[in-house]
């Protein structure tokens, strides 16, 4: 001990006569003065300690004043190791028994010994900077040599322990200072208290990479939390002013986060809480802490989540009633700044789950927060609105689980009342943002259990939820079939199930293979697994209607196609189990012995609508569970039906009763198509036989005789040996049908060629028994006639390759009947019009042709020009629309031959009937689609009306064209095609340079829009917006420039004449679109955190590159226009155009939406920005007059004579324009005087009082006082 206390007072002695040097005490020293502090300490013996006090003491020198300086100067030294000795050295002097700890204690010095504590995280590599180089130069073989390195410091334990740092070496050193802090009070040292609450807070966070192990991060946490509890003891000053700086420390880990100190953070915040019983300054900031959380929320959306969940820890830890003042604050926090609500929203949805009855009473803390997040559902910003319908949706899934709690939720949401959730979700499935959409659709899904139970089901919401299985985007078609399928799922209901089946089946057809998928999927589970259920438990109960409703729509006509191919899908992926077809002959069987048990005659019995048509999709997938017994008896059943019905004589009255029966006969010959293999062969042949001879008759319904006919194929084809065999059985039967289709033809015009004469010779007296007689003979004759017509082209169908040349001329003359022929009108009655008197016959023969053109490509080139003429001219509908469907099938088979008539059949968009334009639309769409038809020439400007159809059925096809289909086939063309468009739009031949011919006048106002009036302009916006919305950013930009470029100066170089009307219209649309939002390029105005968590696709480094260009282009494109627009802006005055108005409205918003890129130009071009705004004030005056004009006469009545009405307005309108004038003038010259309009013969914008100095911050003034003038405000601007 006495060489270390003669070391020890030799360097204090050296350091107490070189004051300045500031040379901290070396480590040796420092070890010895440790060892010597240590015996003292441990042994409670301090004659070590007095001893160098008095050696100190005869050198004139006091142990404390003497170590103060080069220990502090040691713990500021940079080392780790070297400043952590000097820390547990320094807290080891204030420990010992009666040492002068207030000559020691010093800020200075306590703020050093923080210092070491904090720096000694930093660096887990370097232990002190003495030898650093050498240790340095050892690493460069680190990479080569790591093994051998490894091994040479496991046998060489004293080179490790200097070169990296242990944690273990910190423990001493804070468990002395918590010692410390037991008797060192530091109410009067606030800076100290503040630095080591920050300082000890901080521990967790930067002690992560450097424990080394869990043990000893356990062990470093747990004296951080003794020494901050310590600290708030009342010793150390005001509580409540350590607990914030204690909880404000600790909030960055909590928030920041997932990691050991967040939890450690939350965890010493728990203990707060159990400290705040005690204390109620504590207890008043942890309940504040979870506001002050709020506040420092992080924007982005992954660590606001993490925020929210640290928040909701905390207000765990507080008693109910500050629970519940929380929640009121956060309902406040509904009416904030964007940050703020979208936090509410997220803390409302956690704070229903985790507090217990939310909704107890009517006053009741929950009930607060579910009104405040009902509101805020239909708030501004697209991303909060989205976000609080998802929530609401996710509170409602968890309230409805309890009966009471339902209840109460129903009377909040408002079911069934004005203002209620169905408004808010009928607002909010149309809403221009997708993820709103999506999640108000997730909503009905959840609220579909409330719906039924609250008698609220809105019929409006299933249809919304139908429009939104077609949307644009799939994943709002994959919620929109979710909920519409919940709702189905849950609910028995006729307009639910309608409504399923006419918007889910049709998405088999989708692009998307996930939604496919999903609508196979919920077909077998809907349709059916519920078939198939209440087929097996038919026969202890009667058929439920539910089932029976959603047979019957099955064969809806808008169903049925996408049901038979779902059928399929299912079939070919052998989903289909056996008990479907059993359940279905089951439900069969029970409603005839229903009807039979009721003592209904069974020839009137039909089977349940549809169950025929779903026996016979999924029969042939399931042969041998279909019974070939039922089959026969319901078959001789459909039979004594048609003999019943057989004595109606009128045709009419035979198709109106006998078309069910017809129906069910059709799908139960399909069936037996299906199971022809597995019947026997005796039942085959009179099956055949059968068939045959009732073709024979053409007696059938038209809509029997295909099914016949392909079954009795079918029939020859798997009963016959070989394929050649069936063949010369099929050639035999159609050859022996085509010749008996001739002669009953020839038969019928023959008689009607006749009768024909004898009518024009003389009128037959008429009422008479004979006359009746020949007249029902006749009628017959006619029907068998148009049933043989439709069953020849049945048989081409069958049979390509049969001799037709018997028939060709039999059609030929029907179709061409109605052709007007000079030279025949000499001869009265030789020629007989099928059109008039047999229009049946005349739409069928053509029908024939069409199926004979199909398989004869010489016969096609003849007819096709004959087709186009009938299509034009004819004016029977339904000929129109088979003549379409016709040609879209010769589209296919003779493509070079019909391409040149797609103009001609567009034509059919424009038709009268809405069946003719639907049917076109849709046919010539699958043609694009499969590229059998170019998206070129008129072709996409045709289709551009469709989007503004008179059928609201048409209009939301071409909304799916457009913003599904092109936008993938085509994305460039609404860009190449949007200018032309304009032009065609209002019937406008400026672009083309020439006038139209006389002959395509009439067809190019086919499709245009032509007119000035509210309806033909809102017509043309709606579809340039629909075009716009279909455009990438740059292609916006593009968009603009050619707008100005090819319309507005156009107009200004006079290639444009003003004076046309058409020419008016092009340049008002011009404006519209200019100034329409939708045109601009879409930026998140709001923060961050708001729009990016709710956007479906996040940013890449591609679109950052993309937005730094487009700030470039738009500052080149509007630098460009301006000038345009005032070159356009002098024409139009001087022509005192009417369009004046517009232009200006239209700069207006230019210079709203491109402030920045204005601003700048016109500071460069003072005269510019002159003439601008003086134009501008101008034009403001003015409309203010006329806006005070308006106003006053409509109080004129009021007024007792016109002369003094007059002047009232001329008053109040110039009263109003010079203030507007001087406003103006004044935001210009910052405050200047402005002189009388009347004085003014140019743009005087100088100011009398201001000097140079205030001409530089002119534009921005400008411009700004432009930008806030409310006269200038459109309402539908947002």
């Amino acid at each position: 001990m006495e060489d270390a206390i003669y070391q020890i007072v030799t360097e204090l002695e050296h350091h107490h006569h070189n004051p300045q040097s500031h040379t901290p005490i070396t480590q040796s020293s420092l070890q010895a003065l440790q060892t010597l502090l240590d015996y003292t300490l441990n042994k409670d013996d301090p004659i070590e300690l007095q001893n160098l006090s008095d050696e100190l003491s005869a050198k004139n020198l006091s142990l404390s004043t003497a170590l103060l300086h080069p220990l502090t100067a040691a713990m500021d030294s940079g080392g780790p190791h070297h400043s952590l000795l000097a820390s547990k050295v320094y807290l080891s002097l204030l420990l010992t028994k009666d040492f002068p700890v207030i000559s020691l204690f010093n800020p200075v010095a306590f703020h050093s010994l923080l210092r070491t504590i904090r720096c000694s995280f930093k660096n887990t590599q370097l232990g002190s900077q003495s030898g650093g180089k050498k240790r340095g130069g050892g690493r460069k073989n680190n990479n080569k040599n790591k093994g051998k390195q490894r091994v040479e410091l496991d046998n060489d334990d004293e080179i490790e322990v200097p070169r990296e740092f242990d944690i273990r070496v910190l423990f001493p050193v804070l468990e002395r200072l918590n010692l410390v802090l037991g008797f060192i009070h530091l109410d009067r040292f606030p800076d100290c208290l503040k630095g080591l609450v920050q300082t000890i807070g901080g521990i967790p966070t930067t002690a992560l990479d450097t424990c080394g192990g869990t043990s000893n991060y356990t062990r470093l946490c747990n004296i951080c939390s003794e020494i901050l509890s310590e600290l708030l003891k009342a010793e150390h000053g005001e509580q409540g002013v350590t607990a914030v700086e204690v909880l404000k420390s600790l909030s960055l880990p909590i928030i920041a986060s997932k990691s050991p100190a967040r939890t450690f953070g939350l965890t010493y915040v728990g203990k707060m809480s159990v400290m705040a019983k005690d204390s109620d300054e504590v207890r008043k900031c942890v309940v504040n802490f979870p506001k002050y959380l709020i506040g420092k929320a992080p924007e982005r959306a992954e660590l606001r989540a993490l925020a929210v969940e640290s928040i909701l820890e905390v207000v765990k830890a507080l008693e109910y009633e500050d629970q519940i003042g929380f929640s009121d604050y956060v309902v406040k926090m509904t009416q904030g700044k964007p940050q703020l609500r979208l936090l509410a929203v997220d803390l409302i949805h956690n704070l229903i789950m985790l507090l217990d009855d939310p909704l107890g009473h009517e006053s009741a803390w929950g009930v607060k927060c579910l009104q405040a997040l009902l509101e805020i559902c239909s708030d501004s910003t697209a991303g909060i609105r989205a976000r609080a319908i998802t929530n609401l949706a996710q509170i409602v899934g968890f309230l409805s689980g309890n009966s009471e709690n339902k209840t109460g939720l129903m009377k909040i949401m408002g079911f069934g009342e004005d203002g209620g959730i169905n408004d808010l979700l009928r607002k909010r499935c149309v809403d221009e943002k997708a993820a709103v959409r999506k999640s108000a659709l997730v909503l009905i899904s959840k609220l579909t259990a409330l719906q039924g139970e609250g008698g609220g089901f809105d019929d409006m919401l299933l249809k919304i939820m139908g429009v939104a299985c077609s949307d644009q985007l799939v994943s709002i078609r994959k919620a929109a079939i979710s909920a519409l399928s919940e709702t189905f799922r849950k609910f028995d209901d006729e307009n639910v199930t309608k409504e399923w089946l006419h918007s889910v089946p049709r998405l088999i057809t989708d692009n998307e293979t996930s939604i496919q998928e999903e609508c196979e999927n919920l077909f077998l589970e809907l349709v059916v697994d519920r078939v198939s259920w209440a087929g097996s438990n038919v026969a202890d109960m009667s058929l439920s209607n539910g089932v029976l409703d959603l047979l019957k729509e099955l064969c809806n006509g808008e169903v049925s196609p996408w049901v038979k191919k779902i059928c399929t899908n299912l079939g070919k992926k052998k989903k289909l189990k056996p008990r479907v077809a059993v359940s279905l002959q089951n439900i069969i069987k029970k409603s005839e012995s229903m009807w039979v048990t009721e003592s209904k005659p069974i020839e009137k019995w039909l089977a349940p609508a549809g169950a025929w048509f779903l026996l016979s999709e999924v029969s042939g997938f399931l042969l041998k569970v279909v019974d070939w017994e039922f089959l026969y008896h319901h078959w001789q059943l459909l039979d004594k039906h048609e003999s019943v019905n057989a004595p109606v004589e009128e045709e009419e009255d035979i198709e109106s009763s006998s078309v069910d029966w017809a129906g069910d006969r059709v799908f139960l010959l399909q069936t037996i198509s299906n199971v022809s293999v597995e019947l026997p062969d005796e039942a085959a042949a009179d099956l055949a036989h059968n068939l045959l001879k009732r073709i024979e008759d053409f007696s059938m319904h038209s809509m029997e005789v295909d099914a016949h006919v392909k079954a009795l194929r079918t029939l020859c084809k798997r009963k016959a040996k070989d394929s050649q065999e069936a063949d010369k059985l099929v050639n035999k039967w159609v050859h022996q049908l085509l010749s008996k289709a001739s002669k009953t033809l020839e038969s019928y015009m023959t008689k009607e060629s006749e009768n024909n004469k004898n009518n024009g010779l003389f009128t037959p007296p008429s009422g008479t028994r004979k006359g009746n007689r020949s007249s029902t003979k006749m009628s017959k004759l006619l029907a068998q006639a148009i049933t043989a017509v439709y069953t020849i082209g049945s048989l081409v169908v069958v049979c390509p390759s049969a001799d037709l040349k018997a028939i060709i001329p039999v059609l030929h003359n029907i179709i061409t009947s109605g052709i007007s022929d000079p030279k025949q009108k000499e001869v009265p009655g030789v020629l007989v019009s099928f059109k008039q008197t047999a229009p049946s016959l005349y739409i069928q023969a053509w029908v024939a042709m069409g199926k004979i053109c199909l398989a004869d490509g010489k016969l096609a080139k003849r007819y096709i020009p004959l087709f186009v003429q009938e299509m034009e001219k004819s004016d029977i509908a339904s000929l129109r629309n088979n003549i379409v469907v016709m040609m879209t099938d010769f589209c296919v088979r003779y493509t070079a031959l019909v391409d040149c008539y797609i103009p001609n059949i567009t034509k059919c968009l424009r038709d009268s009937c809405e069946l003719v334009r639907r049917q076109t639309f849709t046919l010539l769409c699958r043609l694009l689609q499969r590229d059998y038809v170019k998206w070129r020439g008129v072709l996409f400007l045709r289709f551009l009306l469709s989007l503004v159809d008179e059928s609201e059925k048409i209009r939301q096809l071409a909304d799916f064209l457009f913003g599904n289909i092109l936008k993938v086939k085509a994305p460039l063309l609404a860009y190449n095609s949007f200018v032309e468009a304009i032009f065609v739009l209002n019937d406008c031949n400026a672009h083309t340079g020439q006038s139209n011919p006389l002959s395509s006048q009439k067809e190019s106002r086919l499709f245009c829009i032509r007119g000035n009036d509210k309806k033909s302009r809102s017509q043309r916006m709606h579809i340039y917006v629909a075009l716009l919305k279909q455009m990438a950013p740059e292609h916006l930009l593009a968009t603009f420039a050619k707008v100005c470029a090819e319309i507005l100066a156009s107009a200004s170089d006079g290639m444009l004449k003003i004076e046309d009307v058409t020419s008016q219209s092009v340049l008002q649309d011009a404006f519209q679109v200019l100034s329409c939002k939708e045109i601009k390029i879409p930026t998140n105005k709001g923060s961050p955190a708001t729009e990016s968590s709710e956007l479906e696709e996040d940013a890449s480094e591609s679109a950052v590159k993309g937005r730094v260009i487009t700030q470039v282009v738009k500052k080149s494109l509007i630098q460009n226009t301006i000038p345009i627009f005032i070159e356009l802006k002098r024409l139009l005055e001087s022509k005192n155009s009417p369009l004046t108005g517009s232009l200006m409205e239209c700069l207006r918003i230019l210079l709203k939406d491109y402030k920045n890129e204005i601003e700048e130009m016109l500071v460069a071009d003072k005269q510019l920005q002159k003439e601008l705004i003086y134009d501008m004030q101008k034009y403001e005056a003015q409309k203010a007059r006329s806006t005070a004009a308006e106003a006053v006469d409509k109080g004129g009545s009021h007024v007792n004579s016109v002369h003094t009405c007059a002047k009232v307005s001329s008053a109040v309108a110039g009263a109003r324009a010079e203030a507007t004038a001087k406003s103006v003038l004044r935001d210009v010259n910052q405050g200047a005087g402005t002189p009388s309009l009347s004085a003014m013969n140019v743009p005087k914008l100088k100011s009398s009082t201001g000097g140079a100095t205030r001409l530089k911050g002119r534009s921005s003034a400008v411009l700004e006082s432009l930008r806030r003038r409310q006269s200038f405000d459109f309402d539908d601007e947002s």
